[in-house]
């Protein structure tokens, strides 16, 4: 089964129609395959096959929830993809509450041949951040030609869909470097507990239009504890405005519903308060 292309696309793509199903992506550079959250942790992942057939970069635009130390499985699973497979991978999660019990983490990464290079904030309470980083497609290459595995194997095919640009720079651009490798920053167990659920509730309450949390105090270990992750909230909400999110303080003054002439909180207490 065939779907055809827009006619507006076949400046960019020459065919007049692509399979449906799984394809790869054929720039005149290289090729971009793609895998979808969860293939990440499915033991015949879609990215062996497709490393194996000449792809090159694998995003994963990724639903994964937060769970306590999950990061570090993540991690773990990127860094065994492109180190047995060589290649880039680019993993994008998504970041907030969904009116769900459950909080996505976000957290983007970047890997090249077994080694990180980018990593974006695993909380946040900023709904869109950008990662970014330098890659040489020849240390993809080079990395791959070393690889015992390669040698003697058949994958499947997947189809291609062509096209006619480049995302290399030009030749004629020798002062641009790689981007280095860099370590992982892995939050505190303590911390995850804290900013995981902070978040969560500060993404719950304007998503919902809410005025605010309504907070009974028992004295207790169960109040004690909640009224301390409204606090974590409350405190990542500040410094985020302090920092100049424009979102943030656009939707704290319409849960708080001050006008635009009315001054905001001036610490993260007085925003308790409210």
């Amino acid at each position: 089964m065939h779907i055809s292309i827009f006619a507006n696309a076949f400046t960019f793509v020459p065919q007049k129609s692509v399979p449906f199903g799984d394809i790869v992506l054929a720039t005149l550079d290289t090729v971009i395959g793609f895998e979808t959250c969860q293939e990440l942790f499915s033991p015949n992942s879609p990215h062996i096959d497709m490393s194996m057939d000449g792809v090159e970069i694998i995003t994963n635009c990724s639903g994964s929830h937060h769970q306590l130390r999950k990061l570090h499985v993540r991690v773990d699973l990127i860094r065994s993809a492109t180190s047995k497979c060589g290649g880039a991978y680019l993993y994008s999660n998504l970041r907030g509450c969904d009116g769900e019990r459950v909080y996505y983490d976000g957290c983007c990464m970047i890997a090249v041949n077994g080694e990180f290079l980018a990593q974006g904030k695993q909380f946040s309470l900023e709904e869109v951040e950008v990662v970014t980083a330098t890659v040489d497609l020849e240390d993809i290459r080079s990395y791959r030609g070393r690889l015992i595995n390669y040698q003697g194997n058949a994958p499947p095919s997947y189809p291609r869909v062509y096209l006619n640009e480049s995302l290399s720079h030009p030749e004629s651009n020798i002062t641009l470097t790689t981007t280095p490798e860099r370590s992982i920053h892995y939050h505190m167990p303590e911390e995850e507990i804290s900013l995981g659920p902070a978040c969560w509730m500060w993404d719950y309450l304007r998503r919902s239009k809410m005025a605010g949390f309504f907070l009974p105090l028992s004295g207790g270990i169960d109040s004690s504890s909640t009224a301390s992750l409204v606090g974590s909230m409350c405190d990542l909400v500040w410094e985020a405005y302090q920092n100049g999110s424009d979102s943030v303080a656009r939707d704290l003054r319409e849960i708080l519903q001050l006008a635009d002439n009315e001054p905001l909180p001036e610490s993260s207490k007085h925003i308790c308060r409210y």
